[in-house]
């Protein structure tokens, strides 16, 4: 998979992602530090990557564009450690890689990740990660 992480999430979880074999690239990186979170979004749908943020904002513009696609995660996480989110972001894509492929957004949160399918949004549930 694809991934464009947000300024809120740290290089370390793109360098953990690549050690798993995914293309991962972070907006600092590639010197888009202060870009407009609908400039993001569209970079992430043009580039067909997967946008991981702590940012809520997302989950709303997404909803908004009535379009599949990017998908999202959403970290809602207290400790946004990047042991932590890499945690959770590997259950993530060990139960839900079909999904995000589809088009979704994840709101992962401490024992919980929401998941919300689109276009419709009708889909909403929850699953509990193993080991939390």
């Amino acid at each position: 998979m694809k991934f464009l992480a947000d300024m809120g999430i740290s290089p370390k979880t793109v360098r953990f992602l690549q050690s798993l074999g995914h293309d991962a690239a972070h907006l600092h990186d590639e010197g888009l530090d202060r870009l407009p979170d609908s400039v993001i979004l569209q970079k992430a749908r043009d580039e067909q990557r997967v946008l991981l943020t702590h940012d809520l904002d997302f989950g709303e513009l997404i909803a908004a564009s009535k379009e599949r696609m990017p998908s999202a995660i959403i970290f809602r996480l207290r400790n946004m450690h990047p042991t932590q989110v890499n945690h959770y972001l590997h259950q993530v894509l060990s139960r839900h890689q079909s999904v995000l492929a589809q088009g979704a957004v994840l709101s992962v949160s401490e024992g919980q990740i929401r998941i919300r399918t689109w276009p419709s949004g009708e889909t909403d549930r929850a699953a509990v990660p193993e080991g939390t």
